[in-house]
């Protein structure tokens, strides 16, 4: 296979999805296994040392729960061709809809990794894992935290990779950002930031609701101007917005000093600074998705 052919490969990888409910099993996975071919790892993984990794990144950086279905992506994606596995015969032979049981990998040791093949190439080819491993964040992450993905795989935040090209990557509309910090009149939604430099405007943002991987559209009423924090702790899930009454609810997760907890939790319970028409309001459908999808429970009361 050619660079531009594994490329292809991974791209095409299936990722489980139901209507807009987000899954992060699989490029998680990869992800960590790139690192460890960059690493200089050879060796098959056994899943009870993958384990603990992926039900960290899942809890991380996947929807709440997703960590209890840690295991499915060990096991499915073997399926994509891009995935291999060694254990006892008794489970390898099982048809790809029998998923094994975190008990039965665990003391049976099933140990996975890339094809040798297709390792040996990685392994040869740098800047190919930095390709694919570039491709894999802004297919699936937003841009605010695809840094924190990297470097919690144990890859560098500043891969040095070519971008999607134009048949990957869906249109996005230019004018997105100005809209949205125009509606808001150029402050944050939550904590009122609107720091210029002359006519500029300095670590203000506008953020997706239902993320742009998820489908979610480059429209007005799924954007909201945050300052590049609450856009950053947003998108992890620190803290939401409920449909109807705009009430900022932070997550039991989020924690510091007494200091930093108490400027940052001053906002919980507090109405989001509102767009200055009705037209441009979050509509309920795209908070729900970020509520059920994003946000990190339980919430604080």
């Amino acid at each position: 296979m050619t660079s531009d052919d594994i490329i292809k490969a991974f791209d095409r990888m299936r990722v489980w999805q139901q209507g807009d409910r987000r899954a992060v099993h699989k490029p998680l996975l990869v992800l960590h296994a790139l690192a460890k071919v960059s690493s200089g790892s050879t060796a098959m993984e056994d899943w009870n040392d993958a384990e603990p990794r992926l039900k960290a990144l899942l809890n991380e950086f996947g929807p709440d729960g997703s960590g209890k279905s840690r295991h499915y992506p060990f096991w499915h994606l073997q399926t994509d061709g891009l995935w291999q596995l060694e254990g006892p015969q008794n489970i390898l032979s099982r048809p790809p809809a029998a998923t094994p049981t975190l008990t039965e990998l665990r003391s049976n040791h099933v140990r996975g990794g890339f094809p040798p093949a297709l390792r040996k190439v990685l392994q040869a080819d740098p800047l190919l894992v930095a390709t694919i491993a570039r491709r894999i964040v802004e297919a699936h992450f937003p841009e605010s935290i695809r840094g924190d993905v990297l470097a919690a795989v144990g890859l560098p935040d500043d891969l040095s990779a070519a971008p999607m090209d134009a048949e990957a990557r869906r249109h996005r509309d230019p004018a997105f950002r100005e809209k949205v910090l125009l509606a808001y009149q150029y402050r944050c939604g939550v904590c009122g930031h609107d720091l210029r430099l002359g006519h500029q405007t300095i670590g203000l943002e506008a953020a997706h609701i239902k993320w742009f991987q998820a489908q979610g559209p480059d429209i007005v009423p799924n954007g909201i101007a945050l300052c590049s924090l609450h856009h950053k702790i947003f998108d992890l899930g620190a803290f939401t917005i409920l449909p109807g009454t705009y009430q900022m609810v932070f997550s039991q997760h989020l924690n510091g000093s007494d200091e930093t907890a108490r400027r940052m939790l001053a906002y919980h319970g507090a109405g989001l600074i509102l767009p200055q028409s009705t037209d441009y309001l979050p509509r309920p459908e795209f908070l729900a998705w970020h509520q059920k999808q994003v946000f990190k429970n339980p919430a604080r009361q």
